[in-house]
C-alpha cells in the first residue's frame, strides 16, 4: 500500500470513528478495510535528537513507506569497552509522534489574535516571501538587532538545524545574539569565576569507581540521563566498580539515581543549598581539620580562602599594567574573605556562626548528618563531588553554585583521580560537521532568559542594569526593541519560560514584537502565538548526521540517519525552510552554494570520516555518506578518564581566571558588584530580594525562597521543580503512550497530605500571584516535607475556570504557569525552580 493511500485510508478511518461515536444510522461511515500491505520490509537507522545529551540512535522499521514499529540498538553485545545504545521510552515511542494527530502539515498564516491558535494554510511560497520581505524591512528601519531567534534546543540535528537561520541571519548583516541557556545558566558563571571553567568540566563519571565517597547534590542521572549509553549508564557502572563507596544524596526528592543506590538520602528545602555547604565548611575550618591538612594546598592553588591571599592578588593586579586587572584592584577587599565570612570574623562578627545546627534550622538536614558529611570529606582519599544543575535554577543560584564548589577546595584532594570539583561531569564525544553558519556582525548579545523584557525595553538595556554584552561601557544602551522573533525547535517561546500569562501578554501585543515565525512539528503552546507557521520534517522523515551529544558518557557515536519515510504532507527541513526565505533576502545561492542537500551530506560526512578525534570507530566508516546509512550506526570508547582541575594541580597550567588560580574570592565578581545593578547597590538597587552580588560565596534569603517571609504566610508551600522520565523538558509531551507510563502528578509527603485532607488522586489548583495550575496528587514518602514536586515541561493549556487569584486556571498543568521572571544578579538567568504556592481542592 502507497504511503498517500495510507494517509487516505487513516483519515477515513478516523471519520468513521466520529460518525459512530455519534450513534448515526448511515451506512457512510462503513469503510472497505484495506488490503494488507505487501512490500518488503525496510530497516533504516534514525535517532532520538531531543536536548537530553545523548542522542540515541533508533532502529526503524518501515513498509510500504509506513513506520511499522521502532526499536533501539541492540547489534552489539555489552562488553566494558563497547555496548548497546539503548533509547530510552521517549526515542521508542517515536513512530507516535511522528504520527500524531497535532502534526502540523502545511504552512499556515495566523487569522485570530495571538494565542488563538486560528490559522489558515498558504503555500511555501507566500510564507517564505511574507518572512523574507519582514525581515528586509526590519533591518531597514531598525537594525539587525530587532532580530532574534529565541534559543530552541528540541531538535540536534547535524545539518538540516535551526543553525540554518543563523546562516541565514549572518549572511544578511547578523542578529541579536544571546548568551547562556535554560539549563545552565547561573551554573556557567559559578564556575567561570571559581575554576575558570564553563561549569562540565567535572572529573568524568567513569573515575568514580575510583572514589572512596560520592556526595551529590541534586544529582540525578538516572532520570535526566538515562539513556542505555549515557551518564545515568556510566553512573551506574561506576557504583557496581567502586565496592565500599559511600553514596550521600542531597535532594528534595527521593529519586530513582537512589533506590537503594545510595547509603543515605538527606532531603534539602530548596534554595538552602548553600546553607548546607556553609555549616560544612564550618566543621571542616573551625576544627582545625583544614590548618592541619588542606591549608597548604589552598594557599598555593586558590586565592580568597584569608585576608593575606586577597591583599597579596590585590597588589599583583594594581601593578600588572592590565588596565581591566587594575580596575578590579581598586575595588579588592581583603575583609571579605571566606575564612571570616565562615568563622563569623572580622566584618562579619554580628552575623551568626554558620554551625549544623543554624543550618538545621534553613535547610530542614540534622546537624548530626551535616557533621558526618564533613568527616566524611575529611576521611575520602578521593572525595567525588557533583552539583546537579538544578541547584542553579534558583534565585540566585550563582551563590549556591559556588558555595557547594568550595567543599571541593577545602578537602585539599582536587587533581587525585576519583575526586571532583563539583562540576558536573566532563564528557567526550565523537566529532560531527555541521553547516557552516558564518560570523555574527552583530556584537551586542542578551542573556538568553530577557528576551521577553527586550520586545518592549530593549533599546535601554544596559550592561549595568541587564548585564547585555558587547555595548561600550556599562550605560550604553541596547539601542534596540526586539521586532521579530524566528521559533525554531523551540517551547521557550511559551511554555519553557517563566509566567507564562505574563509571556502571553507581551506576545499578544502586535505593537511589540512584530513578526513571530514558529517552525516545528507539532501545534505547541507557543505555536498558537506565531503569525507564521512553517511545518518541519520530523526525524523520522530525515535524513542528517548527527553525533552522541553531550551528555552521553564514555561511548561516542555516530548517526548516518536515513529516511525511513518521505516527508508527509507538505513538510520541509529547516534548510529547505531557510532556503526559501534566502531567495526573498537575495541570498539564495549564497546560503546553499549551489549544493543540494544529498551533496551538502557528503561534504559534511567526509569531514566527519576524517577527522582525528574518530579514528577507530566500529564499524570503520566507509567512503561514502550513502554507504555509511546503509551501515546507520557507528561507535567508539573514548576511553577518556578526565580529572577535574589534574592539569593545574598536577601540569601546572594556569586556569582561566583573572588570577590563574582556583578565585574562592572572585576580583570580577567584587568589580561587578561595586558596578552593577543590585539589591545592595547605591544608585540603582533593585529592591529584589537576595538580587545580591557578592565577591565570595554567601548563602542569601531570598524573594520565594524558604526564609522569605513576605510570601510564606500567603503561599506556605514550597514547590520544586524537576525533569520526568517521560518528557525532555516539553518536547514528547504530546505522545499518550508517555502520558500513561510517566504520571503527571504533583508528589506530596504524607504529612503534608495529612494536613491539607488530601488523597491520592484528588485534583487541586496550585496558585500564586503569577497564575493557577489544576494538577493531580500523588502521596508519596518520596518527597521532602513542605514540598511539593511537580514535572515541568507538561503544556499550558488554559481552561474556562478563573482561578483563586484572578487568573484562568491552567488545565495543562505547566509549571512555567508559576515560575517568575527574575533574571538572577549574575548570569541574568532562570531562576525557574524558586517558587511558593498554595493550594486548594477542586
Amino acid at each position: 500500500m502507497e504511503r498517500r493511500s495510507f494517509l487516505k485510508m487513516s483519515a477515513a478511518m478516523g471519520c468513521a470513528a466520529s460518525v459512530t461515536g455519534c450513534k448515526t444510522s448511515s451506512d457512510d461511515a462503513n469503510v472497505v478495510p484495506p488490503k494488507p500491505p505487501v512490500g518488503e520490509e525496510q530497516i533504516t537507522w534514525s535517532s532520538c535528537l531531543v536536548n537530553c545529551g545523548s542522542n540515541c540512535p533508533v532502529k526503524v522499521f518501515s513498509r510500504d513507506g509506513v513506520i511499522t514499529r521502532v526499536e533501539t540498538d541492540h547489534d552489539v553485545a555489552d562488553g566494558d569497552d563497547v555496548y548497546q545504545v539503548r533509547a530510552c521510552a521517549r526515542g521508542r515511542s517515536l513512530r507516535q509522534r511522528t504520527y500524531a494527530v497535532d502534526r502540523l502539515k502545511t504552512p499556515m498564516k495566523r487569522v485570530g489574535k495571538r494565542g488563538e491558535g486560528k490559522f489558515v494554510p498558504i503555500s511555501w511560497d507566500e510564507a517564505a516571501k511574507t518572512i523574507g520581505t519582514k525581515l528586509t524591512s526590519v533591518i531597514a528601519e531598525h537594525g539587525n538587532k530587532a532580530i532574534f531567534r529565541s534559543y530552541g534546543s528540541g531538535a540536534y540535528y547535524g545539518f538540516a538545524s535551526n543553525a540554518c537561520f543563523n546562516r541565514l541571519f549572518n549572511l544578511n548583516g547578523g542578529c541579536l545574539n544571546a548568551y547562556g541557556n535554560y539549563s545552565w545558566a547561573q551554573q556557567m558563571e559559578a564556575a567561570k569565576h571559581t575554576f575558570g571553567t564553563g561549569s562540565t568540566s567535572g572529573s568524568s563519571t567513569v573515575t568514580l569507581a575510583n572514589s572512596d565517597f560520592l556526595l551529590g547534590v541534586a544529582y540525578n542521572p538516572s532520570e535526566i540521563r538515562q539513556s542505555g549509553s549515557g551518564e545515568g549508564y556510566d553512573y551506574l557502572k561506576a557504583l557496581q566498580k567502586s565496592n565500599g563507596l559511600k553514596v550521600v544524596m542531597i535532594d528534595p526528592r527521593y529519586t530513582d539515581s537512589m533506590l537503594g543506590k545510595e547509603s543515605k538520602w538527606l532531603p534539602i528545602r530548596p534554595g538552602t543549598d548553600a546553607a548546607f555547604a556553609e555549616a560544612i565548611a564550618y566543621q571542616m575550618i573551625s576544627s582545625g581539620w583544614v590548618d592541619q591538612n588542606s591549608l597548604s594546598f589552598i594557599n598555593k592553588y586558590a586565592v580568597g580562602f584569608d585576608a593575606a591571599s586577597i591583599t597579596a592578588q590585590k597588589e599583583l593586579f594594581a601593578t600588572s599594567g592590565d588596565a581591566t586587572k587594575q580596575e578590579y584592584a581598586k575595588v579588592m577587599k581583603p575583609e571579605e574573605n571566606y575564612r571570616d565570612y565562615i568563622l563569623s570574623q572580622g566584618i562579619y562578627a554580628d552575623q551568626p556562626l554558620k554551625t549544623p545546627e543554624w543550618a538545621e534550622k534553613i535547610t530542614g538536614i540534622p546537624a548530626a548528618q551535616l557533621e558526618q558529611i564533613a568527616t566524611d570529606l575529611q576521611n575520602a582519599k578521593a572525595p567525588y563531588i557533583v552539583v546537579g544543575a538544578g541547584v542553579n535554577r534558583q534565585a540566585n543560584g550563582e551563590q549556591s553554585m559556588r558555595a557547594l564548589y568550595m567543599l571541593s577546595v577545602l578537602t585539599g584532594k582536587l587533581g587525585t583521580l576519583g575526586s571532583s570539583n563539583g562540576e558536573l561531569p566532563y564528557m567526550s564525544g565523537m566529532y560531527r560537521a555541521g553547516i557552516p553558519t558564518g560570523s555574527n556582525p552583530v556584537k551586542e548579545s542578551i542573556s538568553f532568559f530577557t528576551w521577553s523584557e527586550a520586545i518592549h525595553n530593549g533599546e535601554t538595556m544596559t550592561a549595568r542594569s541587564h548585564g547585555v554584552r558587547g555595548t561600550d561601557g556599562l550605560d550604553t544602551p541596547l539601542g534596540t526593541n526586539i521586532k521579530v522573533i524566528i521559533s525554531a525547535s523551540d517551547s521557550s517561546l511559551l511554555n519553557q519560560h517563566a509566567e507564562i500569562n505574563n509571556t502571553a501578554k507581551i506576545l499578544e501585543d502586535e505593537t511589540g514584537v512584530e513578526l513571530i515565525v514558529s517552525c516545528d512539528c507539532w501545534m505547541t503552546p507557543g505555536a498558537k502565538f506565531a503569525d507564521i507557521i512553517l511545518p518541519d520534517t520530523s526525524w523520522l522523515e530525515s535524513n542528517d548526521l548527527v553525533n552522541d551529544s553531550y551528555a552521553s558518557g564514555a561511548l561516542g557515536y555516530i548517526t548516518a540517519m536515513k529516511s525511513a519515510i518521505e516527508p508527509m504532507w507538505d513538510c520541509k527541513s529547516m534548510y529547505e525552510a531557510a532556503a526559501l526565505i534566502a531567495k526573498y533576502m537575495g541570498c539564495e545561492a549564497e546560503f546553499t552554494e549551489g549544493k543540494t542537500e544529498e551533496q551538502w551530506l557528503e561534504e559534511l560526512y567526509q569531514k566527519t570520516k576524517d577527522s582525528s578525534t574518530n579514528l577507530g570507530v566500529v564499524p570503520a566508516f566507509p567512503a561514502t555518506y550513502k554507504d555509511a546509512q546503509k551501515v546507520g550506526f557507528f561507535r567508539k570508547n573514548m576511553n577518556d578518564k578526565h580529572v577535574a582541575l589534574e592539569s593545574y594541580i598536577n601540569g601546572g597550567k594556569a586556569l582561566s581566571t583573572p588570577s590563574g588560580k582556583i578565585e574562592i574570592y572572585s576580583a570580577e565578581l567584587a568589580w561587578r558588584a561595586a558596578n552593577w545593578d543590585q539589591e545592595n547597590s547605591d544608585a540603582n538597587p533593585t529592591k529584589v530580594k537576595g538580587d545580591t552580588i557578592t565577591a565570595i560565596p554567601q548563602y542569601t534569603v531570598t524573594w520565594d525562597g524558604y526564609e522569605d517571609e513576605d510570601t510564606s504566610t500567603d503561599y506556605p508551600i514550597q514547590l520544586a521543580g524537576y525533569h520526568t522520565k517521560g518528557r525532555t523538558h516539553s518536547s514528547y509531551h504530546n505522545v499518550p503512550w508517555l502520558r500513561e507510563a510517566v504520571e503527571d502528578a504533583v508528589w506530596v509527603n504524607p504529612m503534608d497530605a495529612a494536613e491539607n485532607g488530601l488523597s491520592s488522586g484528588d485534583k487541586i489548583e496550585m496558585y500564586n500571584e503569577r497564575g493557577s495550575i489544576a494538577v493531580k496528587v500523588r502521596i508519596t514518602p518520596r518527597v521532602a516535607p513542605g514540598v511539593f514536586a511537580l514535572g515541568q515541561g507538561a503544556w499550558f493549556k488554559p481552561g474556562n475556570t478563573v482561578g483563586s487569584t484572578g487568573h484562568i486556571i491552567d488545565e495543562g498543568g505547566a509549571i512555567n504557569t508559576l515560575t517568575r521572571y527574575q533574571p538572577s544578579p549574575v548570569a541574568k538567568g532562570n531562576p525557574q525552580h524558586t517558587n511558593r504556592v498554595a493550594i486548594k481542592k477542586i
